[in-house]
């Protein structure tokens, strides 16, 4: 029987799964397949920190929770996870040694610490002696000595010694974090190239490290442990919420564990050990695996200068029309501007910005962030525009997962440049993307500003797709005012009548449209949704779509990785399609159509259609009025669409088939770029 709802977790996991296609996918570069497996292994790890752990404290608490899971069980739930992914490892590992077999096709090898050339001994000593022994963490575990907390993520070998007595005993070495997981060994003369993981380069030099032990044999394993990465915040009323979010990452490394990977090579009496000293139980995810874990570090492994194995370089495109020089406040003020990264070049965001500080006229700043990058220039010319005078604000959001720590050390870094910082509102994340400036012309202020879909990062906007629209649209930009205002006065309620924002207003606005398109369905009229999401989780949307559905509304759904909505079902919801696009970039807009009756609503936004987005968090969708956008948004929209060559269904069987069809083949990413170099020309 089909279910009414796919479960957020497994609907997750079938993402990565798609992830995981990318890396199985022989028409991906040999190099970034490996990437994608870092990408897969990664996404996983954060799975596991977050959502499983999640589904554990719901077990743990014995809480009859089946209808906010989709209908299954906490316990169950567990289960077929455990079992998913058990599934989904094997396939990576069967993946992994397919790459490393094509890797050798192209004279690149990786090699054990028992197929180390003689050539490559001395080399391998001396990086050991200076670069890895020096930061090594070796621990004696047996005996009374309390077992070290281990850290989360980080892979450790488990060592066991055996003696001409009998007698056995364990140690756990800890690998750097510092260095590179693949060591490039020197070129040879046999036209190879030669790289070694650092995991293999300490088991070659292990007699080194336990010399002073008369051993008989001598083995290691790997192991891996994921603790709950769940903040617990604390509820001192005489801290401020900086000093609750940095105290609660500090105690985050002393989290639950929640997973246990091991080698499924490691001995009985080794594993049991650590697991009883670490109190894992069976409701923790127990996973036998391969020799190598911390795959994600694939992610870096090394280009070795081998272009022909990776993705051709795509540089980013100017907007047509908008010059690097020059006054970008100047253009905006003509017209609306649709920067569509990657495509787009990021660095229109960023020049505003820098104009913002430089100009003598504005006078005021205000920006949202979530995440930035390591390097910011987005911080840089805030603080700038501090240091030329002007009032800035910037409302960051401190407890953006994993980059709690980055946000507090910026906040701490903007303050000393006396910037004002608003630490979110009570209760509620700030997820919404904007910047605002007032500018003085001629005795008056006039508002400039921008709003995006994505974060306002340098490092992600060259990997994620997002759409950001810079107006001085004063019905648009009155409102982002407002939102500000909202964030120093909580208790003040603003009505909007053209930004649809949350907590209070999204949901019942995006109900309002869709129920007029079920109006005019009923009415014989065309009724037609388009979304573009990350994620639709939400059962209260969800039913009203399948109403939308039943009504005869077509819904078109583009969602990349969650999906509880079930696609297709006749009497429920086979009006809808639903396809997931994955491919070399990580597609982030999330764009709300409504055809309404002709007069279309675009709307581009922060907001996923899921319940902490609509509910539980400061989120902006942002009207589309300047018709040019408007088509470029849609045109892009059915690019990606009709994507047939890396467009995966979603249907009722979850099968991840890709899109088939026999019209000429469309990859839209490469389509957008190749749509965006057409306008350019034109």
């Amino acid at each position: 029987m089909t279910p009414r709802y796919f479960n957020r977790e497994l609907s997750w996991l079938k993402f990565n799964a798609r992830v995981l296609q990318e890396a199985n996918d022989p028409t991906v570069p040999l190099i970034e397949r490996l990437r994608f497996l870092g990408i897969f292994s990664n996404n996983l790890d954060e799975f596991f920190k977050v959502r499983y752990a999640t589904i554990q404290r719901i077990y743990r608490a014995g809480k009859n929770a089946t209808k906010s899971l989709g209908g299954i069980s906490a316990g169950d739930l567990l289960n077929e996870i455990n079992q998913t992914v058990i599934e989904d490892q094997t396939l990576s590992f069967q993946i992994l040694n397919d790459l490393e077999n094509e890797l050798a096709k192209e004279h690149i090898i990786i090699v054990d610490e028992k197929e180390v050339l003689k050539e490559h001994e001395m080399y391998i000593r001396k990086y050991f002696n200076e670069k890895v022994s020096p930061a090594l963490g070796v621990i004696m575990i047996d005996g009374k000595a309390p077992f070290p907390p281990l850290q989360d993520g980080m892979g450790y070998l488990a060592v066991r010694m055996t003696f001409k007595n009998g007698e056995i005993r364990h140690a756990l070495i800890e690998k750097p974090k510092h260095l590179n997981r693949f060591v490039v060994l020197p070129d040879l003369e046999d036209g190879k190239q030669y790289v070694i993981l650092i995991d293999d380069l300490i088991r070659h030099r292990m007699h080194y490290l336990f010399s002073i032990f008369e051993y008989q044999e001598i083995e290691a394993h790997m192991i891996k442990v994921t603790l709950d990465a769940q903040l617990d915040i604390d509820l001192d009323l005489k801290k401020s919420l900086l000093e609750k979010i940095r105290d609660s990452v500090y105690d985050r490394k002393d989290g639950d564990p929640v997973r246990f990977v091991f080698d499924r090579e490691i001995s009985k009496d080794t594993i049991d050990l650590i697991m009883s000293k670490l109190e894992i139980d069976d409701m923790d995810s127990i996973i036998p695996s391969g020799r190598y874990h911390n795959r994600r570090d694939y992610l870096k492994f090394p280009s070795l200068g081998r272009k022909d194995l990776l993705y051709e370089q795509q540089a980013p495109l100017p907007i047509k029309g908008i010059d690097i020089k020059g006054s970008l406040l100047k253009r905006i003020a003509e017209k609306d501007i649709l920067q569509y990264a990657p495509y787009h070049t990021f660095a229109n965001t960023t020049k505003f910005l820098r104009e913002a500080a430089l100009d003598p006229h504005v006078e005021e700043v205000k920006i949202t962030i979530y995440r930035l990058a390591e390097v910011s220039q987005i911080a840089g010319s805030l603080i700038n525009a501090a240091k030329n005078g002007k009032q800035v604000t910037v409302s960051i959001e401190l407890q953006a997962r994993f980059d709690e720590q980055a946000n507090i050390n910026y906040a701490e870094l903007m303050q000393e440049e006396g910037i004002q910082m608003i630490f979110g509102v009570p209760g509620l994340k700030v997820h919404c993307k904007a910047c605002m400036i007032t500018r003085r012309e001629e005795g008056k202020l006039k508002r400039y500003g921008f709003v995006s879909t994505g974060n306002f990062n340098e490092s992600t906007a060259g990997v994620y797709t997002d759409y950001t629209l810079f107006t001085a649209d004063k019905r648009i930009l009155k409102e982002v005012e407002r939102v500000f205002e909202f964030f120093q006065v909580n208790y003040k309620q603003h009505k909007y009548e053209h930004l649809l924002v949350s907590p209070n207003f999204l949901r019942s606005r995006i109900e309002q449209l869709v129920r007029r398109e079920i109006a005019f369905a009923k009415a014989g009229k065309h009724a037609l949704i388009r979304l573009k999401l990350n994620s639709f989780s939400d059962f209260k949307m969800i039913d009203l779509f399948y109403q939308a559905s039943q009504a005869g509304v077509k819904i078109e759904l583009i969602v990349r990785g969650i999906c509880c909505l079930v696609p297709g079902v006749t009497g429920m919801s086979e009006n809808i399609k639903a396809i997931s696009v994955v491919d070399r970039y990580l597609e982030h807009p999330r764009v709300y159509y409504f055809h309404n009756d002709g007069n279309s609503s675009v709307y581009i936004s922060s907001a996923d259609f899921m319940q902490r987005n609509l509910d539980s968090r400061v989120e902006i969708a942002c009207p589309i009025y300047d018709e040019d956008v408007k088509r470029e948004i849609l045109e892009t929209f059915d690019i990606c669409w009709n994507d047939n060559v890396k467009a995966r269904v979603i249907d009722k069987e979850q099968s991840n088939s890709y899109v088939s069809n026999g019209k000429t083949k469309i990859r839209s990413q490469y389509a957008t770029y190749q749509y965006y170099e057409n306008k350019n020309d034109a």
